[in-house]
């Protein structure tokens, strides 16, 4: 069985390659992205050796449900999905910021507010929350797309007062934020499950607004479990989540934190299919869908099949 680790592709038309910790992209006739979702798994900003069967499938097959199902509410890049692992899409030129939506005080947010911060990217936080705790709304803190390094928080009014996004397209970022998030919040409501927070990508062609690269996967959501989770706020307990948090806490176990001088630990076969098996359980719970495993006996073989029968008929 193979994974897909790395790809080396030379496709018709091809005008340029960009290789993400994740994701490889091709550019065609500079005109549409190929985007192949690899089977690399990435933590801590470090991408693991060890790459896991099925997860691109997983990530790639997650984000075209959720793309199909939103695309009454924003028109999206995607064109076509001619293999499990890979989206084919337009060219959008991207917008610089990243649109975060908190429904919860979780993760970054959760970190800041117990530092005795009470505002987040601008946005004014109430006294009293408890980790993990429902805020009174959700709210929007965006992070500035950094080319090199970390993403930066930034407000509404730093984005505008920099001219990074024009008022009038800011607006539309936040109103199509909010009725994703709203959709995305039905959806997992459906399946048992609570959508968190999550992140949305935009970019433009023309004076088009097209959503961009992936939604509400595990690797750019964060899940609870709705049967659980009150229970588990009133005892003051963790909450069970839904996310490649498991990766992380395995990693920290085993002394690693990306930090400097830490050698990443050895992922053996066993731990390499238990990772897999927790996507593809992830998938089944998110869609709701049984998961079918593709033919991944000779998997780049299929997959530059599969591009090139797609590349032909566009």
């Amino acid at each position: 069985m193979q994974a897909i680790k790395e790809t080396n592709f030379k496709f018709p038309k091809q005008t340029g390659f960009y290789k993400g910790k994740v994701r490889d992209v091709y550019t065609i006739d500079n005109q549409y992205l190929v985007m192949v979702v690899s089977d690399r798994i990435s933590a801590f900003d470090v991408v693991l050796p060890e790459a896991i069967p099925y997860k691109g499938q997983v990530l790639n097959q997650i984000a075209a449900i959720f793309l199909e199902a939103t695309k009454d509410i924003v028109p999206n890049w995607v064109v076509t999905v001619p293999d499990p692992s890979v989206t084919i899409g337009k060219i959008c030129e991207p917008f610089k910021v990243e649109m975060v939506i908190r429904g919860y005080l979780a993760g970054h947010a959760a970190r800041e507010y117990a530092m005795g911060k009470r505002e987040v990217c601008g946005v004014k936080l109430p006294e009293g929350l408890k980790e993990n705790d429902k805020l009174p709304e959700p709210i929007i803190t965006p992070t500035t797309k950094a080319s090199v390094g970390h993403d930066e928080d930034i407000s509404r009014a730093d984005i505008l007062a920099k001219g990074i996004v024009s008022e009038v397209d800011y607006l539309k970022l936040e109103e199509y934020t909010r009725a994703l998030y709203q959709r995305g919040t039905e959806i997992a409501g459906e399946r048992g499950l609570i959508l968190v927070d999550t992140k949305y990508e935009f970019g433009k062609v023309g004076d088009v607004i097209y959503l961009i690269d992936e939604i509400h996967t595990p690797d750019s959501s964060r899940y609870f479990y709705k049967d659980s989770y009150q229970e588990l706020q009133d005892k003051g307990e963790s909450q069970k989540q839904l996310s490649k948090e498991f990766v992380r806490q395995w990693l920290i176990e085993n002394g690693f934190q990306g930090k400097e001088g830490q050698q990443v630990p050895v992922m053996d076969a066993d731990k390499v299919a238990s990772i897999s098996a927790r996507y593809i359980e992830l998938y089944e719970k998110i869609t709701g869908k049984e998961f079918l495993k593709e033919d991944a006996d000779n998997v780049y073989k299929r997959v530059e099949t599969n591009i090139l029968s797609a590349l032909k008929a566009l």
